[in-house]
C-alpha cells in the first residue's frame, strides 16, 4: 500500500530544481546509465517519491547525485527525507584510515569485485577539505609499537611509486592497478601503524598519499570514477597529515582533471581553485601544472578571460620550473605541456582550428618517447578535432598513428578513444581512406568497441 505521509523534504528539493517530473526521472536514468546500471524511471516514479515512496537503496545515491548536480550543492539522504545509509558508506568519511585503505585495497585486488568497484558514478558534488582543514587532522592512526619505520622503508615505497607510475604511463592503468593495490595492502599500509621519528612519519604519510594519488589516476584510466574519488580522498587526508601542500594541490589537480574530462566544468573549476590557497607554497614546476589545469577548467566552465589569464601566468612561470626531486608522478613542466593545455582551452572556448594547431605542437615532444598511452590519447583527440574541421583525410592518417600503437596498452581511456573513432568514421565509409582505416581497425580493436 502507498505510504500515508508525503515526503515534504523531497518535494521541496524537486520544486527547487525547476524540473518537471519527467525531467528528474530522465536525469536519474542518465546517471544510472553512467554508473553502468541503466534504469527506466518515468514521471510517475518522481511523483511516487514526492508522495513518500522510498526508492530502493541502490537508487537513492543516483537520485541524490542528480539533485546535487542540478542544485550545485551536496544533497544528503536526510535533506531528501531518505533513510540514513549505514556507517562507512561515505567516500569522504574520516574514520580509521588504515581500516579504510585496507578495505579499499583488498576490494581492488579481488578480480571478482573489480567490475563492481568500477561501476560507481562520478560525484560532481564531492566535498574536499580546505588546506587548513586537512592539516588539522594530525592523528590519522593509532600506533602499534611492535614495529618501527625507518627512512629506508619510505625510500622503498618511493621506488615502487616510480616503478608503477612508469608502468601506468607506458601501458595503462588496467595493467598496473591490480599489482599496485596488492603492494599497497601487503607492504605499505602495515607501516602506517608503526612508530617513527616525526620527520620519517611525515615522509611516510607523504609517500602513501602520492601512492593513493597514483592509484586514483589508474582508476580514472580504467573508467572507475567513483573508485578514483575514493583514492583521491584518502590522498588528501594523508597529504594533510604529512603537512605537504604540494601533494594536497597535486591531488586536487588530478580531481579537477577527472571532472573536466567527465564533462563537469564547474566542478572541475571548483576543485582546481581549491588548490589556489596553497599555490605560493609549492614549487614553480608544480605551479605550472596547477595553473594549466585551472585554465582548462575555467575554459570548460565558460570563463574565457580567466582561462586566458591563467594560461599567461603559466607561461611566465614555466622558465622557473625545475624537476621535482621527491614526486615521481609529477613530470617537469615543459613547452609541450603548455601547448597541450592551450589546445584544450582553445577547443573549450570554441576555436577548433586553433586547438588542432596547438595539439600538433604538443605532440612533437612525445615522438620517440615511452609515453605510449599519452600519445594514443592525444593523437586520437587531434584526429577527432581534425574531422570536425572537415579534414577527413588528415584525420584518418592521424587515427592510423594511434591505431598502430593501441595494441601496446591496456587502458580504458584508449579503449574509449577507439570506440569514438569507429563512431565518427561510420558516416564516411564511402570514402576510401575512412573505409580502409575502419576495416583495419576491426582486426585490431576488441569487438565490443566496434559494435554500433
Amino acid at each position: 500500500m502507498p505510504p500515508s505521509e508525503p515526503n515534504g523534504k523531497f518535494e521541496r528539493l524537486y520544486q527547487e530544481t525547476g524540473w518537471t517530473l519527467r525531467q528528474l526521472a530522465q536525469d536519474v536514468n542518465r546517471i544510472a546509465t553512467e554508473a553502468g546500471s541503466p534504469t527506466k524511471y518515468q514521471a510517475q516514479s518522481t511523483y511516487q517519491w514526492c508522495n513518500g515512496h522510498i526508492p530502493a537503496r541502490a537508487v537513492r545515491p543516483l537520485i541524490l547525485e542528480s539533485l546535487s548536480r542540478k542544485l550545485g550543492r551536496v544533497v544528503s539522504h536526510a535533506e531528501a527525507g531518505f533513510p540514513t545509509p549505514p556507517a562507512g558508506a561515505s567516500i569522504t568519511g574520516q574514520g580509521d584510515i588504515v581500516a579504510e585503505l585496507i578495505s579499499l585495497g583488498r576490494l581492488d585486488m579481488d578480480a571478482s569485485r573489480r567490475t563492481l568497484l568500477s561501476a560507481g558514478i562520478f560525484s560532481a558534488t564531492l566535498t574536499v577539505p580546505s588546506w587548513t582543514e586537512a592539516i588539522e587532522r594530525k592523528d590519522l592512526v593509532t600506533l602499534d609499537s611492535s614495529a618501527r619505520v625507518g627512512a629506508s622503508d619510505v625510500s622503498f615505497i618511493r621506488t615502487m611509486i616510480k616503478h608503477f607510475a612508469k608502468l601506468d604511463n607506458s601501458v595503462g592503468g588496467k595493467a598496473a592497478r591490480p599489482s599496485a593495490a596488492t603492494f599497497l595492502v601487503n607492504d605499505v599500509i602495515p607501516l602506517l601503524r608503526a612508530p617513527a621519528r616525526e620527520s620519517v612519519r611525515a615522509d611516510l604519510l607523504a609517500a602513501i598519499s602520492e601512492f593513493c594519488y597514483l592509484l586514483g589516476l589508474m582508476a580514472v584510466d580504467e573508467g572507475a570514477h567513483r573508485l578514483a574519488q575514493r583514492y583521491y580522498s584518502k590522498s588528501l587526508e594523508l597529504a594533510g597529515g604529512a603537512g605537504d601542500p604540494s601533494l594536497y594541490s597535486l591531488t586536487l589537480r588530478g580531481m579537477a582533471s577527472q571532472a573536466v574530462n567527465a564533462g563537469h566544468g564547474p566542478t572541475a573549476l571548483r576543485l582546481a581553485n581549491a588548490a589556489a590557497d596553497v599555490t605560493q607554497r609549492v614549487s614553480p614546476n608544480m605551479r605550472v601544472h596547477l595553473l594549466t589545469q585551472r585554465a582548462h577548467s575555467a575554459a570548460a566552465a565558460g570563463h574565457r578571460s580567466e582561462a586566458i589569464s591563467l594560461l599567461h601566468q603559466a607561461e611566465k612561470t614555466l622558465s622557473k620550473a625545475e624537476p621535482e626531486t621527491s614526486k615521481s608522478t609529477v613530470p617537469l613542466a615543459e613547452q609541450g605541456l603548455l601547448d597541450y593545455f592551450r589546445a584544450k582551452v582553445e577547443y573549450s572556448l570554441g576555436d577548433v582550428s586553433g586547438s588542432v594547431t596547438a595539439m600538433h605542437e604538443a605532440l612533437e615532444p612525445l615522438k620517440g618517447q615511452g609515453c605510449v598511452r599519452r600519445r594514443i590519447l592525444d593523437t586520437s583527440w587531434l584526429a577527432e578535432r581534425q574531422l570536425q574541421t572537415g579534414m577527413l583525410e588528415e584525420a584518418c592518417a592521424t587515427w592510423s598513428t594511434a591505431l598502430a600503437e593501441y595494441p601496446q596498452v591496456r587502458s580504458g581511456r584508449c579503449d574509449e578513444q577507439m570506440r569514438i573513432m569507429f563512431s565518427r568514421l561510420r558516416p564516411y565509409l564511402r570514402n576510401a581512406s575512412a573505409h580502409s582505416l575502419y576495416e583495419q581497425a576491426r582486426n585490431v580493436v576488441p569487438a565490443h568497441l566496434v559494435a554500433k
